[in-house]
């Protein structure tokens, strides 16, 4: 039976199909194991496969299990394997374990207890919208780990009582958008582009949309934002459940998709939401409008970078960097690769954007065990720290000062391991230009 991981395609649902295709790949990634030194799944695979002679067939339901329990979708196979389509052999890893837990939600085999956190952890803009409005309750009872109130968290929503979650703001980022007064900006370039927040900039971390959007006007380029966004889905998608998550992807695409046809291209601060809107929307939500949009998606740094770079453009970065002359910006930084920037191939474009601005990179390429929400879950906790603890002291070895990530759900793990709290690189990119640095991260 051919591969299939389109959620469209009768056979995705079918059990027995799905078995087939579990140990065909199994098979394959056992024969080859390049990708040893990923995520837990492959050596639990490994190993498992190993006692039983290397018969995959003989593998338990409990062995399997615990296979995909243990990917956290960082999508570093796609990276480092050889085998991902368009190879004979349409090896695609992540959208296997996708699969399987789509099917899981199908055929209702996961726990009340798994089903409750699901939801809770899917429903980031209603989480989110009272999270804001309550911020300074909110972030008393979140605040510190290991409290009662975590404890009663982790007991009811299935929420890590020992994980350090990021504080909410006191106003959501497209509110300041909307009432700010602009700067004075640098003469319009004839570009605009639509800022999509995301979640997480939206209610946590407006501090980096607002230098986004800073660095973005310096350089004149002119910044909206979309109208009728929500959350990417990315919860949704990660814990199998293909109809919410096909719901949202659909609404996206057709907000965005009006703003690519009106000129503008769309920036995502977020490497996890940028990936799912350029991989997995033209998958969930197919059509002329996702691929559309999927095309015209950009990291903040990648379209700056790309436009910088082109020899056909008339647009370049401006040179000036008072924040570099007072020292305000340092001369060398630890820059955390995102895993999910790597798997879209598209370079590391925040290095070389600090690089005009005359900061060097230290690089850390390390997964920090977070990926989407898997390293929020207590079942998974002990785990991701694990997973986490050479990124923490890869961080302390290159021994900066100053440590920056694009991955905001990264940063918070980087901040657990190290004590050290990372800047995105476009609140460093204000910081040179001498721009207002858009807020500290509230804590």
């Amino acid at each position: 039976m051919a591969a299939t991981y389109d959620p469209s395609d009768p056979a995705y649902f079918d059990p027995a199909a799905l078995r087939e295709e579990v140990d065909r790949v199994f098979d394959l990634c056992h024969g080859c194991r390049l990708c040893f030194n990923l995520c837990p799944s492959f050596p639990s695979m490994f190993s498992f496969i190993d006692e039983h002679d290397g018969d995959v067939s003989a593998l338990t339901d409990a062995e399997r299990d615990r296979v995909v329990d243990e990917c956290y979708q960082c999508k570093l196979c796609y990276v480092k394997c050889p085998y991902v389509p368009p190879h004979e052999w349409e090896l695609d890893f992540p959208r296997l374990m996708s699969r399987v837990h789509a099917v899981r939600q199908q055929q209702r085999t996961t726990g009340v207890k798994d089903r409750v956190t699901d939801q809770f952890l899917a429903r980031t803009d209603a989480l989110g919208r009272v999270s804001v409005a309550a911020a300074p309750v909110v972030n008393w009872a979140t605040g510190t780990p290991g409290s009662w109130t975590r404890r009663v968290m982790e007991k009811t929503v299935g929420m890590a009582a020992q994980r350090l979650l990021p504080p909410y703001a006191r106003q959501r980022f497209t509110t300041w958008f909307k009432n700010r007064r602009p700067g004075a900006a640098a003469p319009a370039v004839g570009a605009t582009v639509s800022v999509f927040p995301t979640c997480f900039v939206e209610y946590m971390v407006p501090a980096v949309g607002r230098a986004i959007v800073d660095v973005y006007e310096h350089n004149g380029v002119t910044c909206t934002l979309p109208e009728g966004t929500k959350c990417c889905g990315a919860p949704w998608l990660h814990t199998g459940h293909v109809d919410e998550f096909t719901k949202v992807a659909r609404r996206n695409v057709a907000a965005l998709a009006a703003e690519v046809r009106a000129g503008r291209d769309v920036i995502v601060a977020q490497p996890t939401c940028a990936y799912v809107v350029k991989r997995d929307y033209p998958v969930y939500a197919a059509g002329a409008d996702a691929d559309l949009v999927a095309t015209h998606t950009f990291d903040p740094a990648e379209y700056l970078v790309r436009r910088h770079r082109d020899a056909g453009d008339d647009f370049t970065l401006r040179g000036d960097f008072p924040g570099r002359d007072d020292g305000t910006v340092p001369d060398a930084v630890t820059y955390h690769v995102a895993c999910h920037l790597q798997a879209q191939n598209a370079g590391l474009r925040s290095r070389d954007l600090l690089k005009v601005a005359g900061v060097r990179c230290s690089l850390v390429q390390r997964c920090s065990g977070i990926d989407g929400t898997w390293g929020y879950r207590a079942e998974n906790y002990e785990l991701a720290r694990k997973v986490a603890a050479p990124l923490g002291r890869e961080i302390e070895v290159a021994g900066n000062d100053v440590v920056c990530g694009d991955c905001l759900l990264a940063n918070g793990s980087i901040l657990q391991e190290t004590g050290t709290e990372p800047v995105h690189p476009m609140q460093l990119m204000a910081r040179a230009y001498g721009l207002r640095p858009g807020g500290e991260n509230p804590r």
